[in-house]
C-alpha cells in the first residue's frame, strides 16, 4: 500500500470494494485422496474465444481475480486430465475464488494461438496455461507447459502450481 499512496482515495476504496479480503478467501485446498476423472470435452467451440476472454478480463476487473486461461483441445488427455482437478469438490470453489477461468479450444493447437501470442506465448503443446492479472500481466511466463503433463501428475501438484503463480501477483 506504500506505493498506493499516490491514488485518490476513492480509486483505492472502489479496488478493495472490488478484491476479497484475503481472509475471506478458501485457502488452498488439500486434495488428499480425491481421485480426478477426465472431463469428456471440457472445451466449447472454437469460435467465439477472443469473446470469451474479453468478458473474463471485464470480471477479473470487477472482482479482483486473476484470469486463467486454458487453452487445450478435448482430443487431449492432459487436457482433460486438468478439467478433471479443477472439476474437483475440494479444489473448484478454490478455483472459483481466486480465479476467472476461460477455456480456449485450439484446435488442433491452429487455431486461437493469437490469443495466446498476445501474452508472449507461443502454443507449442496443449494444455497451456497462462494466469493473468486482470491488468493483463502474466504471472507465470516460465510455467505456461508444466501443466502439459496432468495425467501424471497429483491432483495436488496441480492446485499447488496453481496457487504459487497466483500468489505471484499479490
Amino acid at each position: 500500500m506504500i506505493f498506493r499512496r499516490l491514488l485518490p482515495l476513492t480509486v483505492l476504496m472502489a479496488g478493495l470494494a472490488a478484491t476479497p479480503a484475503l481472509a475471506d478467501l478458501p485457502p488452498v485446498p488439500q486434495v488428499g485422496q480425491e481421485t480426478p476423472k477426465p472431463v469428456a470435452a471440457p472445451y466449447g467451440p472454437t469460435e467465439g474465444a477472443q469473446a470469451q476472454v474479453d468478458a473474463a478480463f471485464k470480471t477479473a476487473k470487477e472482482s479482483g481475480r486473476n484470469v486463467l486461461i486454458d487453452f487445450g483441445g478435448n482430443w487431449c488427455p492432459d487436457c482433460r486430465m486438468l478439467s478433471g482437478v479443477l472439476a474437483l469438490p475440494s479444489v473448484a470453489p478454490w478455483v472459483a475464488a481466486h480465479f476467472v477461468t476461460v477455456m480456449v479450444n485450439v484446435g488442433r493447437i491452429n487455431t486461437n494461438l493469437d490469443i495466446a501470442q498476445h501474452y508472449g506465448v507461443t502454443i507449442k503443446a496443449v494444455p497451456t496455461v497462462l494466469i493473468v492479472t486482470p491488468q493483463g500481466r502474466l504471472l507465470n511466463p516460465d510455467g505456461t507447459l508444466e501443466l502439459g503433463n496432468a495425467r501424471r501428475m497429483s491432483a495436488q501438484a496441480v492446485v499447488d502450481l496453481l496457487a504459487g503463480w497466483n500468489g505471484r501477483g499479490a
